[in-house]
């Protein structure tokens, strides 16, 4: 059994949304905070991690970020909200040291 997470990525102040799925959400959330202007995230600067929450099962978390993509802004963040009023980002004081590359970590 693998852990598996579903998640929302925001940029606060526009209240821009980025539904995923993932089995290293450490790994994921780097990345996202990472991404460069050609992507998605990187392009709306969609860097906090505002919500999320864990699975056991792999087909649980794939079919609650289908259902979450469905939904309409309101209940995004209603969600969001239940848990984070503040959009605080829950990782921002995770240690992504390990992500870095090497010349990364150097610097």
């Amino acid at each position: 059994m693998k852990t598996m997470y579903t998640y929302i990525m925001a940029h606060i102040k526009n209240r821009l949304f980025y539904v995923g799925v993932t089995n290293n959400i450490k790994q994921r959330v780097f990345d996202h905070k990472h991404a460069t202007f050609g992507t998605h995230t990187g392009h709306y600067n969609i860097k906090q991690l505002v919500w999320y929450e864990k699975h056991d099962q792999p087909l649980e978390a794939i079919r609650r970020e289908k259902q979450i993509k469905k939904w309409k802004r309101e209940y995004k963040i209603n969600l969001i909200e239940s848990i984070n009023p503040e959009w605080i980002d829950l990782a921002a004081d995770w240690d992504f040291t390990r992500y870095l590359t090497s010349k990364e970590r150097f610097k």
